[in-house]
């Protein structure tokens, strides 16, 4: 290819039938008519000496050549957009836009009740949405769940995704008042590790798994427990605890908040338990991104709050 020669507004037409997937789509999207966007990929595919997209029944699928460079042509347009864009003072008052957040049920209970009211008062025409983690692949939300920012257990990420840490959260036991197997107990104790195995539990897992990290904390020390319920929300492991004699391990900033509200009683766990580190994860491309950042930093100082 020579590039002396290359018209780069052929790179648009690349990006647009990557976003929209048809020549129909791809022309709306730029303001072109479809035959001047069938010209452009005619273009393209001569200049690059690859076909780019196969039709595939009733739609355009990239090859092999072409969904290699998807990624890449997306954030260096990006990049060029940002950069010639005229910088512009980010005024929450005035700004409207929405933030997505992808979590657990956890953060609708520990989270989104003060940024709701944060908002509200400093930011009323920005809206904040909490969306479900990608399961087993919780990067993988940023880009699945046009998640703004990520809230997860710590881990390694790659390259185009920065991370920063928020807090730690420990685990606690909790069961309601009227559980007939803590008798005797005190609001806070630790648990006897003998009540603790014996009473059957319910887990969060939204995947449906059997074991978790209380289960790896029991093991070490050669014990195991009975688990009779799983269920993928947090909200749902407290009401169930609250309505029978199961018993859970929950973050203990959930323990609290649910132990008024559910009348259930709180206690340590029997084993040690490695606190998890959440963190926020986020694409770098985002990084200076007026609304995002703003939103951003203020999500992250309520969640700092909640470290124990």
């Amino acid at each position: 290819m020579n590039f002396a020669t290359f018209d780069l507004n052929l790179l648009r037409v690349l990006d647009a039938m990557f976003r929209e997937g048809s020549t129909v789509k791809a022309a709306e999207r730029l303001g072109l008519s479809q035959s001047a966007v069938s010209g452009g990929l005619s273009r393209l595919r001569h200049a690059l000496g690859d076909p780019l997209f196969i039709r595939q029944g009733n739609r355009l699928v990239a090859t092999d050549y072409a969904a290699g460079l998807r990624e890449p042509l997306r954030q260096q347009l990006e990049h060029i957009e940002a950069m010639l864009a005229p910088p512009v003072p980010f005024e929450p008052t005035s700004a409207e836009g929405t933030f997505r957040i992808a979590g657990s049920d956890f953060f609708a209970e520990m989270l989104m009740p003060a940024l709701g009211d944060l908002l509200q008062r400093k930011a009323p025409g920005i809206r904040a949405q909490l969306v479900d983690l990608v399961p087993q692949d919780y990067v993988a939300s940023l880009e699945r769940r046009n998640a703004d920012v990520a809230l997860i257990p710590d881990t390694s990420v790659p390259g185009w995704v920065r991370r920063e840490t928020l807090f730690r959260s420990p685990f606690h036991v909790i069961a309601r008042a009227a559980n007939p197997g803590i008798r005797g107990l005190s609001d806070g104790q630790v648990m006897p590790m003998e009540i603790f195995c014996a009473l059957h539990h319910v887990l969060f897992s939204p995947e449906g798994n059997l074991a978790a990290m209380g289960d790896a904390a029991l093991e070490r020390v050669g014990r195991r427990r009975h688990v009779a319920l799983t269920v993928p929300v947090f909200s749902g492991v407290c009401r169930a605890v609250r309505e029978s004699d199961l018993i859970a391990l929950v973050p203990a900033q959930l323990a609290a908040d649910m132990a008024r509200t559910y009348d259930l009683k709180i206690f340590a766990p029997p084993m040690e338990v490695e606190p998890p580190v959440i963190v926020g994860i986020w694409n770098r491309r985002f990084d200076t991104a007026p609304l995002a950042k703003w939103v951003r930093e203020q999500t992250f100082t309520l969640l700092r709050k909640l470290d124990m």
